[in-house]
């Protein structure tokens, strides 16, 4: 479903990605975990239209070489907008809610895109059976939610876009680990949705717990791949790139 070959990304001289080859299979839960700085999100922010090839000797904006392809077509090229249009779907980094929307106002902008009014009042049902704090804080501002409630809005906005292939950046970033176990558990019913998953995080534990696949990503290359199962039977992965 997904190919990213040879992706190479600099912030003007600075490298932060180097040659990245990934692939994503239809239904496949793939995980990137990596320390601070190996350039996870710029993986994702890439993949979904973030970061665009810009002339060499642009000031204070990246530039982009390489190729992401979506269920067989290049989308490296094409503007944000149009690669969620195609059902690549970025659930982003910090939640960054719509803070003066209501909850609802924010779901509702998550199928800004879509026309099909009967699938949308589905999964605004199937939403609110998934998170029922959102139908109970429909009507409050998104900024005052909890952490967790904001973490939980930005997932279901993501869902509301009506995803083929959903992109999700640190979602336990800043959570307590009671909140982050809620989001992992959400997680796992999108996934029982079919939804092909690709997931960045630090909490290398959760990730394999979820995860058929993972790339271990560090100083912006592909450092290691596999099962968790695979991963975890290699002592200097664990040791080196893991921490486990």
């Amino acid at each position: 479903m997904l190919e990213v070959k040879d992706l190479v990304v600099y912030y003007d001289s600075a490298l932060v990605l180097d040659g990245v080859n990934l692939k994503v299979a239809n239904k496949e839960f793939v995980g990137v975990v990596g320390p601070n700085g190996a350039g996870k999100t710029t993986l994702l922010k890439a993949i979904s239209g973030l970061i665009r090839e810009v002339p060499p000797g642009s000031r204070e904006r990246p530039r982009m070489l390489g190729t992401i392809s979506f269920e067989g077509k290049r989308i490296d090229k094409l503007k944000a907008h149009r690669i969620v249009k195609k059902g690549v779907v970025l659930c982003p980094e910090r939640r960054r809610p719509f803070s003066e929307l209501t909850a609802r106002e924010n779901l509702e902008l998550g199928a800004y895109l879509r026309k099909d009014k009967d699938g949308m009042k589905k999964d605004f049902e199937l939403i609110y059976q998934m998170f029922p704090v959102l139908k109970e804080r429909g009507g409050q501002m998104a900024g005052t939610l909890s952490g967790g409630e904001q973490q939980m809005l930005a997932i279901a906005r993501s869902i509301m876009s009506k995803p083929k292939l959903l992109l999700i950046d640190e979602p336990s970033l800043g959570l307590a680990p009671m909140l982050k176990d809620k989001v992992f558990d959400s997680i796992r019913e999108i996934r029982r949705l079919g939804l092909t998953i690709l997931l960045v995080e630090q909490d290398v534990r959760a990730t394999f717990e979820l995860a058929d696949r993972v790339y271990v990503l560090a100083h912006g290359r592909i450092a290691a791949q596999g099962s968790p199962k695979e991963l975890m039977k290699d002592s200097d992965v664990r040791e080196i790139y893991l921490g486990v």
